[in-house]
């Protein structure tokens, strides 16, 4: 075995160690057939009021401009579905899956960091830099590249094994390894993340209208009200959206993270849909100490909550 090969087993086998079920790795360099699609989804303006998009547009194409002398895209998956679903029923609010636990973005990048040290410990002098969601860097893009499953019609990556309910993260190292190749596109014929979606946020297959999303309306969207047009298609979800993921046949395949931090806590299980109207500021902080829900703000949350009960101010 060569050095390259050694390198990259041991990668792959670290980010087993620390949690990560998978592992792919595809070669740094510029993402030219992205670039035409990016540029042409905004041009739509399908990327609504989020016009951090249109930033660093070279840099979301080209990992060399993250990393000098970037080589390799490590790709990592870390599975987040719940062993057991917050409250449904008819009257109660909805919450994303990936928001029931501690913010996600602290518990990866902490386990990236440990892997950076143990790569660096291990082979010497490697420059990288650990990416979770946070910097111009097209996550999904990479992960397919680098044969974690395929982009499917509601623009999320599937994995054929393990459906959709994951966090993607990246190592970008300016280290040559081992690449591994793309897989192919399983989605067929089926259109029920389409058919399902309330808002019609899916415009054709493979493109999503992120300014009709509800994870777009009911996090990103910073406006002190919801656009009228959403009144009665938001299906109950005031904190992101699972539809085209509950939906989608690939996830029969999910099973529960063993990552303790993504469980919901004890008080989280216990709101119901007149906790959630009655939701103070204090409980609001106490209930989201390390919750990626801080970011829509207790204003934010509370008009959402507002909109969906038809009690907007």
């Amino acid at each position: 075995m060569d050095q390259k090969q050694s390198n990259t087993q041991f990668i792959k086998q670290k980010a087993k160690e620390l949690g990560f079920f998978y592992c792919g790795i595809s070669k740094a360099g510029f993402l030219e057939e992205e670039a035409d699609h990016l540029e042409a989804w905004l041009k739509r303006s399908y990327n609504g009021k989020m016009s951090y998009m249109e930033n660093h547009f070279d840099k979301r194409l080209d990992p060399t401009l993250l990393v000098d002398d970037a080589k390799s895209v490590v790709s990592l998956l870390l599975n987040y579905y719940p062993e057991e679903r917050l409250p449904e029923g008819n009257n109660d609010l909805k919450i994303s899956k990936y928001a029931y636990g501690t913010d996600y973005h602290f518990v990866i990048k902490d386990k990236l960091k440990q892997l950076l040290r143990v790569v660096q410990e291990k082979i010497g002098e490697v420059n990288g830099r650990v990416f979770v969601d946070s910097a111009p860097v097209m996550d999904k893009v990479w992960a397919k590249k680098s044969g974690l499953g395929w982009i499917g019609k509601n623009t999320n990556l599937i994995h054929p094994k393990s459906g959709s309910f994951f966090f993607i993260a990246e190592l970008i190292l300016d280290l040559e390894l081992e690449i591994d190749g793309p897989i192919k596109d399983y989605c067929g014929t089926c259109t029920k993340c389409i058919d399902e979606c309330p808002t019609d946020a899916i415009v054709e297959p493979y493109v999503v209208d992120g300014s009709k999303c509800i994870s777009y309306l009911t996090i990103e969207l910073k406006d002190e009200l919801l656009p009228r047009e959403f009144n009665g298609k938001m299906d109950n979800w005031f904190f992101g959206c699972d539809i085209c993921q509950d939906v989608c046949p690939w996830n029969r395949f999910s099973k529960p993270t063993s990552e303790p931090s993504f469980a919901p806590s004890s008080a989280l299980k216990n709101m119901s849909g007149n906790d959630w109207q009655d939701l103070t500021e204090e409980v609001f902080r106490e209930l989201f100490k390390n919750s990626a829900v801080k970011r829509t703000k207790y204003t934010g949350l509370k008009r959402n909550i507002n909109f969906l009960t038809n009690k907007e101010k």
